[in-house]
């Protein structure tokens, strides 16, 4: 899995990623919650700040931002011509009204906000400290195991398939729509599975042969820095501006 954003040196990326990973959800409620224009581009401003600030290359964080594209783009085709309202133009039986695209607009920015928050505080750390981050600030740590065991395996899972692929294929198999496709690809599904389920019972004896008793311990350490205290500081002014302006309406 590629993990560009966590390539970095920013003072984003050396600050506690306990304090990024409550922050970036204290923020994502916040703005998810805000019904004001205002405040939610006030809000875009701030994640745009961010972006800079952490100094992401340009080129993934557009590829990430368009992954929500096409459902932002359903959502302009659909919401401002359904949504009752005033009329701002009119094709056929078709009716473009003010508020449908008030809402679709606010909707759009909410959505950019948040997936720039998330990305510059959450996924500028690895998956492997993004676990143990998780663990320290209580979550159940069934999940956490799951979410790093997951993130561990599922190249392994990958590369099985791979391995099946290129076996049905020296074998001749074209697949096309009929039976005998569907079947080979239902073959190979349940290999997958059987192996999958062999090697996480060898990772599983492994693992209790190694003295795992159910938590995976970090080797790294996050002392209070200046950096902490300033993104603290930040995100709680922002969030207090943020609702303030909601109120205001």
């Amino acid at each position: 899995m590629e993990e560009v954003f966590a390539e970095g040196s920013s003072a984003v990326h050396r600050t506690d990623p306990a304090l990024r990973v409550v922050a970036a959800t204290a923020y994502s409620f916040t703005v998810a919650l805000m019904d004001s224009l205002t405040g939610v581009l006030a809000a875009l401003i701030f994640s745009i700040l961010l972006v800079i600030v952490a100094r992401l290359p340009a080129g993934p964080l557009f590829r990430r931002l368009t992954a929500a594209g096409g459902l932002l783009l359903l959502l302009w085709l659909v919401l401002p011509w359904s949504y009752p309202g005033d009329a701002l133009l009119r094709f056929g039986p078709l009716t473009l009204s003010r508020q449908g695209v008030w809402i679709a607009l606010i909707i759009t920015c909410k959505t950019l906000t948040i997936l720039m928050g998330f990305v510059v505080l959450v996924a500028s750390m690895h998956l492997s400290t993004l676990g143990h981050t998780l663990h320290r600030i209580g979550v159940p740590s069934k999940l956490v195991q799951l979410l790093l065991l997951a993130y561990r395996y599922i190249f392994v899972i990958e590369h099985e398939y791979q391995r099946l692929s290129r076996a049905a294929k020296i074998r001749n198999f074209r697949p096309t729509t009929n039976l005998h496709t569907y079947q080979t690809y239902a073959y190979m599904v349940g290999m997958l599975f059987v192996r999958a389920t062999e090697r996480a019972r060898r990772v599983h004896q492994a693992m209790r042969c190694r003295g795992f008793n159910g938590r995976f311990h970090s080797l790294d350490s996050y002392a209070p820095t200046p950096w902490n205290f300033v993104l603290a500081i930040a995100m709680a002014l922002v969030i207090a501006l943020l609702a303030y302006l909601e109120h205001l309406g």
